[in-house]
């Protein structure tokens, strides 16, 4: 049996080589037991004393120079006891709510024997009321190895919890978002890993030390039977209810309400038959993760999307989970063993999910930015003439209403010229109406340029268009109006109607002091044939306030 000293680490087990000795009630101060079996296992000890006792050989190199690592159980007291070849002892001790500064990250609690110049020859450990001497686990280290060890397990645990958060605090932020039940199941499943991780690994002591030992493994038990509890709804319950049959789910929810029923007694228990509740609770979570899995391959196999997501993301806790009921894993990670695993396949599966969820979000967001500008342009086409694209009897009003606005609010004068094709029925008899259409776009080409903030055109229907206008009054409306006129002459119809000239009569309503578009139109409308009496091709404008007060007279 090799011993610490080069780099090396011996696990210390009942039997091998550790003996002990019993006391059915929990012994007095410096009570010393009268002999230790080295063969068997302890009993009784639950409402009493355990005493374990190594013996060094002597002779090794580094024996002055160790450290005893005891991953921290239920128990109300430990003292550790070294022993020396000279006959002297040194006595270190923790209680149920005081490590003081014996705690290391990782559920681990460290002794360092005191350096002497006589080699040390045992270590004894007296265990006031613990809970079950199948989970104590204990390491003798060198002692510079148990400062590496400590340090790297607290690096580790600290990088999982660190990716725990963050996944915990994406998958509460995406649920508030988008409203999804799965994302709030997996946040508060990472919340919960959180939880207990921090627990059991001791780091939560930095900020409340009164709770360690009994306490916090209590704790540590009911959060790991509620993560599962967690993990299984929220892998259930994303799924499709039609891609996974109601039986097996029901099996899966059943099972998970087992784990739950054996974890609250489990919790509170300080004695009593506390290894074979352990051992029924771990046939049932691998029951539970078969289930899960078996609800997991349906779905995929009926072709649910999640399906894919939760195969990946539960592949490594199911193997990690499993294998731990199979093979020793104390050696494992600095002594950290299967819960370092089970906190790194947990980050794993958060992060896996979440990157999931995000693709399954973008998706969906891209899905709904396509819907949305669909919608708009549909809305626009509702808005706009097909045959010319300028904005049509509806797109006008909608704009209209904010020029005469602005308009009123700056105390600009507002005008409406109403614009409208002369003998423009003849064109569609000669010609026939696609030689119409054909003339009315190149007439919008001419009138759409115009269109900005303070100005907005339409076809209002037939040969019939509209320009609204703010900012122009007088002299300079009549001369945009003449102009306007004039580009629509200047257009070459020639292949379509020949060497015929289209003109343009074009009524103009202009508003001094603010109106309505009813008004202006009325006044538009009225110049207008007042165009078409003069001869056609050409302008004629109206004043609102000059209108009204004819109207007065």
């Amino acid at each position: 049996m090799g011993w610490p000293g080069a780099g090396l680490a011996e696990v210390l087990r009942i039997g091998r080589p550790l003996c002990h000795s019993v006391s059915a009630v929990v012994a007095g101060k410096d009570a010393v037991p009268a002999r230790f079996k080295c063969e068997g296992d302890p009993e009784g000890y639950q409402k009493g004393t355990l005493w374990l006792r190594a013996a060094l050989p002597s002779g090794r190199d580094g024996q002055d120079d160790l450290s005893l690592i005891v991953h921290s159980s239920r128990f109300d007291r430990l003292l550790v006891t070294f022993s020396y070849a000279d006959g002297a002892r040194e006595q270190q001790d923790v209680r149920s709510g005081d490590f003081g500064t014996h705690w290391r990250a990782g559920g681990q609690l460290a002794f360092r024997a005191p350096h002497r110049d006589v080699p040390l020859t045992g270590v004894t450990m007296r265990f006031d009321k613990v809970a079950s001497a199948d989970l104590l686990r204990m390491r003798l280290v060198g002692r510079g190895e148990e400062s590496t060890q400590t340090t790297g397990l607290a690096t580790s645990i600290g990088a999982a919890l660190v990716l725990l958060l963050a996944g915990a605090i994406y998958n509460a932020s995406l649920a508030v978002a988008v409203r999804r039940q799965f994302s709030a199941w997996q946040a508060a499943w990472a919340a919960c890993m959180i939880a207990w991780g921090a627990c059991w690994s001791q780091l939560h002591l930095f900020f409340f030390p009164g709770m360690a030992g009994a306490l916090s493994a209590q704790i540590c038990t009911g959060l790991s039977c509620l993560a599962i509890a967690l993990a299984t709804l929220s892998a259930v319950t994303a799924l499709d209810a039609g891609s996974v049959s109601p039986w097996l789910r029901r099996t899966a929810l059943g099972l998970t309400a087992i784990v739950v029923a054996l974890g609250v007694p489990l919790s509170m228990m300080r004695s009593g038959p506390f290894a074979a509740l352990g051992a029924v609770l771990g046939i049932v979570l691998l029951a539970n993760l078969v289930a899960v899995a078996c609800c997991i391959a349906q779905a995929w196999r009926r072709g649910s999307p999640e399906a894919r997501s939760f195969a990946g993301a539960w592949a490594v806790p199911m193997v990690v989970l499993a294998s731990t009921e199979f093979f020793d894993a104390d050696r494992m990670f600095w002594g950290g063993g299967s819960q370092i695993l089970v906190l790194f396949a947990a980050a794993w599966q958060t992060l896996w999910l979440s990157v999931a969820a995000s693709r399954s979000h973008a998706r969906l967001r891209i899905e709904r930015d396509m819907a949305r500008r669909a919608e708009a342009q549909a809305q626009e086409l509702a808005r706009r003439d097909a045959l010319t694209g300028l904005p049509n009897r509806r797109g006008f009003m909608e704009k209209v209403g904010s020029v005469l606005e602005r308009a009123r609010e700056r105390g600009e004068v507002v005008a409406l010229l109403l614009i409208d094709v002369d003998w423009f029925k003849s064109i569609n008899d000669v010609y026939g109406h696609d030689a119409g259409d054909v003339v009315l776009a190149a007439i919008a080409r001419r009138i759409a340029p115009h269109e900005d903030r303070n100005c907005t055109v339409a076809r209002l229907g037939g040969e019939e268009f509209a320009v609204m206008i703010a900012g122009l009054e007088g002299y300079d409306l009549v001369r945009f109006g003449d102009a306007l006129r004039q580009q629509i002459a200047a257009c070459d119809h020639g292949d379509i109607v020949g060497h015929r000239k289209v003109t343009v009569s074009i009524g103009i309503a202009e508003a001094l002091n603010g109106a309505e578009f009813r008004s202006l139109y009325r006044l538009a409308d009225e110049a207008l044939y007042e165009a078409k009496r003069q001869g056609r091709d050409q302008v004629a404008i109206r004043l609102l306030d000059e209108k009204a007060a004819m109207e007065a007279l």
